[in-house]
């Protein structure tokens, strides 16, 4: 007994390089990529992991090239092409025309696949272990969890939308815009799996959405502009029914999602926020997975330079997020504004066209960047906007 209580204590003293909170793909990319490193990580996570995450789960392959491992034991399936309706109707289906198809994952297994990678590389894992609060004390900071405190010289927020460490921290003010999502995971057998499917009419403000998978779909309803309040059950059941499944029976899954809304300060004392506690989903397509993994890289880059001794190091984080993502960002917010207050025309000018498919395919790949295509594509619009 006095040995097992030892022990603990001696755990609780041990100072972690990096604390990272949350097991989302942020925090699990900066673990991998600072263990990689040699430094010592600890990931705490609420949740018993593998868990849930309400998303649909299309992810870009260009995050392949972040990494030095296989991702095919994550995925689920891959897409090809994008189907297309507007209120069930006016359908277009088109080749996304990029390198490599769309994964589609289930954030349970994706999301654990990346922290087991870290743990490979010698990063710790606390699951089932709640953050109850935090102290900056010297020159660390005490971790306060259910399970006793911990200390890490550094600290990443990747505890997601919801999550308490950006207040704690100070980030009483983000800028952020939230928008909203109800979501289920429906068992069906998928007659194509190489097709994603998209509605625009049937939401006001965002759009319909259903990702195939290998044992069924996820079909989810999302706004990103607010607005008039929408009844999202029935939105979801009615769609749901043109694939011949009832999402009623299923468990469904509402939750809040923090689209980039400006450029902000991302850092504060030896600490940094990434992922959706950095507010990084795109607002035109609600993307979150690419930019949070990219934001747990920028992370990951930013602790291992302060942890060699460049006092800039989290200043230059947030630099590098607001010029690299933001700017991104600043136009995709343009052409939200645009395509969600027009919808019915947006469709018409652009989503109906395969070449505007390909482009937002190759956006979404990493292969373009909104700067690129935004003026254009605005000056398409704008007409039809004063007719």
């Amino acid at each position: 007994m006095f040995f097992c209580q030892q022990s603990e204590e001696l755990k609780f003293s041990l100072m972690y390089d990096c604390i990272i909170v949350g097991a989302g793909p942020s925090g699990g990319t900066a673990a991998y990529h600072l263990a990689k490193r040699g430094h010592s990580v600890l990931v705490l996570e609420k949740e018993s992991l593998p868990r849930y995450k309400p998303c649909g789960g299309g992810v870009s392959p260009v995050i392949a090239q972040w990494f030095d491992f296989d991702f095919s034991p994550a995925i689920s399936v891959k897409v090809d092409s994008y189907r297309f309706t507007w209120n069930l109707e006016d359908s277009v289906e088109a080749k996304i025309g990029i390198k490599a198809p769309i994964w589609m994952v289930r954030r349970e297994v994706f999301d654990h696949f990346i922290v087991e990678q870290a743990q490979k590389q010698g990063a710790d894992l606390q699951d089932k272990t709640e953050v109850t609060g935090i102290e900056f004390k010297g020159d660390s900071w005490q971790v306060n969890t259910a399970n006793g405190p911990v200390i890490g010289r550094y600290l990443i927020a990747a505890d997601g939308a919801k999550g308490p460490m950006a207040k704690w921290l100070g980030f009483k003010d983000r800028k952020r815009h939230l928008g909203g999502a109800l979501e289920a995971e429906v068992p069906a057998d998928v007659e194509n799996t190489s097709v994603a499917h998209f509605e625009f009419g049937m939401v006001k403000n965002g759009y319909i959405w259903n990702f195939p998978k290998a044992d069924g779909y996820s079909i989810g309803v999302g706004t990103f502009m607010g607005g008039v309040p929408q009844n999202f059950k029935k939105i979801l059941d009615d769609y749901s029914q043109s694939f011949n499944v009832d999402v009623k029976i299923c468990k469904q899954h509402g939750h809040p999602i923090c689209l980039w809304n400006g450029n902000q300060k991302l850092h504060t004392q030896n600490a940094i926020l990434a992922g959706e506690a950095a507010c990084v989903v795109d607002p035109m397509t609600a993307e979150g997975i690419r930019p949070s993994i990219f934001s747990g890289l920028l992370a990951a880059n930013a602790i291992n330079e302060a942890l060699t001794g460049d006092i800039n190091a989290l200043e230059q984080y947030t630099n590098a997020m607001n010029e690299q993502w933001g700017t991104e960002m600043a136009w995709a917010q343009k052409l939200a504004n645009a395509f969600y207050r027009f919808p019915k025309i947006a469709y018409n000018v652009c989503v109906k066209r395969p070449s505007t498919v390909q482009t937002m395919g190759r956006i979404f790949n990493g292969e373009l960047r909104y700067g690129d295509v935004a003026s254009r594509a605005l000056k398409r619009l704008i007409p039809g906007f004063g007719g």
